[in-house]
């Protein structure tokens, strides 16, 4: 009898997506995140997995980032963007970058009501580097996540049984 533990990789990327999609709000805040490293791991992992995931920052709107050159017209307004999130009837998950500050009311409204509005899909809007008073701010509708790694357990033997 082999009480061996394998552990098989996890593609980078994979833990956090997952957080994501379980989160119990749709608003999540990703923090201490290497925002370009994320990406670039969600954009291989969506390639693979066939997810749905858009990444938004006023610069290059919105754009999914399974078909890199794939842009939605006249998405450059955060306001814009948030409504066809709103309105949108399927699965996605939407990663807004580099948040225009200080954030306009209506756009803060939009925002709230996102992460209140129960939908029969999984929709979740992720803000990568939103600045502290942003998240302070919605922090009753808000999901705040780590990305640091956490250190890897080792499995101990208790009781006949390996335990992490």
């Amino acid at each position: 009898m082999n009480n061996s533990i394998v552990a098989t990789p996890v593609q980078p990327g994979a833990e956090t997506l997952e957080r994501i999609l379980g989160a119990r709000s749709c608003l999540v805040s990703l923090e201490d995140a290497d925002g370009d490293a994320l990406i670039s791991q969600f954009r291989a992992l969506v390639r693979r997995t066939g997810q749905t995931v858009y990444l938004w920052s006023p610069e290059e709107g919105l754009g999914n980032l399974r078909e890199e050159h794939a842009d939605t017209m006249g998405s450059q307004r955060l306001g814009n963007v948030l409504r066809f999130i709103q309105q949108s009837n399927h699965f996605g998950v939407y990663m807004l970058r580099r948040l225009p500050q200080p954030l306009a009311a209506p756009d803060v409204a939009l925002l709230r009501q996102l992460a209140r509005t129960p939908t029969g899909h999984v929709r979740r809007v992720v803000l990568l580097d939103a600045p502290q008073t942003l998240i302070d701010g919605l922090g009753d509708v808000i999901v705040r996540m780590s990305c640091l790694v956490k250190p890897a357990q080792r499995p101990r033997l208790r009781d006949g049984r390996w335990v992490l």
